[in-house]
């Protein structure tokens, strides 16, 4: 359109400067507007070949945008969904949180939390603590030697830094469970004779690790033990049984249960009026 318009005005010029000379166009004058109306066709064609990149360019910003806008869209899109996620991993991690504590049914005090911390810190090879479930755990390897449930000098010493800490005033009102566990390797012929299986292992453990603190002065009525034998491994066994990881022994503080117990007894006289007497029974020697 523009380039007709240009050629018009050209033809027009012309014409007006025929009309002028009285019919008679010079060559030179014929010439010049020849070269004008050239340079306004190449100029026109100029503007147009821009017109068209420029529209190009448009076309392509527009689809970029649209591509932004859609991305954009899906971003937000997944940030709700993330956010979402996030709310029910955070509740159910509360939830989590309050299913064990029911189960461990104890939240340490500041004092013997910390006291365990230290004790984990000076052998940090043989012993670890789960703050969450209150539990210190000793590797078996390093306080027993293999197939025996006699406490080694070295765990000894970490069980006897351990009693301090039960007995201290801020963990008057703890008890102790002390749990053995064993890997999945079959008793030896040797070890058999005292301990038949690995149920009887890891009970016999726990119960030397109670009487060591019993003896360094952790009352009796405090302390239970229980033996899982291989029945309850911390990793996976492996295929010859030998796992060092799943030869412990864990011991877990909890609030304590003890209602009436014989460090409280009366030791004379007669019975509480709230409770029945305790009947006797013939003595027997067997026993």
């Amino acid at each position: 359109m523009t380039y007709r318009r240009t050629r018009i005005a050209a033809l027009a010029l012309i014409a007006l400067a025929g009309t002028g000379l009285g019919g008679c166009v010079s060559q030179q004058a014929y010439d010049e507007l020849r070269q004008t109306n050239v340079s306004l066709e190449n100029r026109n064609s100029e503007l147009a070949r821009r017109a068209s990149e420029l529209e190009a360019t448009n076309r392509m910003l527009s689809t970029e945008r649209q591509n932004l806008d859609a991305a954009l869209a899906s971003l937000r899109a997944n940030n709700s969904e993330l956010d979402s996620l996030l709310k029910q991993a955070q509740g159910d991690m509360a939830g989590f949180g309050s299913r064990l504590q029911g189960l461990n049914g104890i939240a340490l005090d500041f004092a013997t939390d910390q006291a365990l911390q230290q004790l984990v810190a000076q052998y940090p090879d043989l012993i670890s603590y789960d703050a969450a479930l209150g539990m210190i755990r000793f590797n078996a390897d390093l306080t027993f030697d293999s197939g025996s449930d006699a406490v080694k000098d070295g765990a000894r010493r970490a069980l006897e830094a351990f009693a301090k800490i039960l007995t201290s005033s801020s963990a008057l009102n703890y008890e102790a469970e002390i749990q053995g566990h064993t890997d999945s390797q079959r008793i030896s012929t040797g070890t058999a004779a005292k301990h038949p299986t690995n149920v009887h292992l890891s009970a016999h453990r726990a119960i030397s690790v109670r009487a060591v603190l019993a003896s360094m002065g952790v009352p009796a009525d405090r302390l239970k033990v229980a033996g899982w034998g291989e029945f309850r491994p911390a990793v996976q066994n492996s295929a010859n049984g030998n796992t060092p990881a799943n030869r412990r022994v864990e011991i877990y503080l909890r609030n304590s249960t003890a209602g009436f117990s014989s460090s409280s007894a009366p030791t004379g006289g007669n019975a509480s009026p709230d409770r029945e007497p305790v009947p006797t029974r013939q003595l027997d020697p067997t026993k």
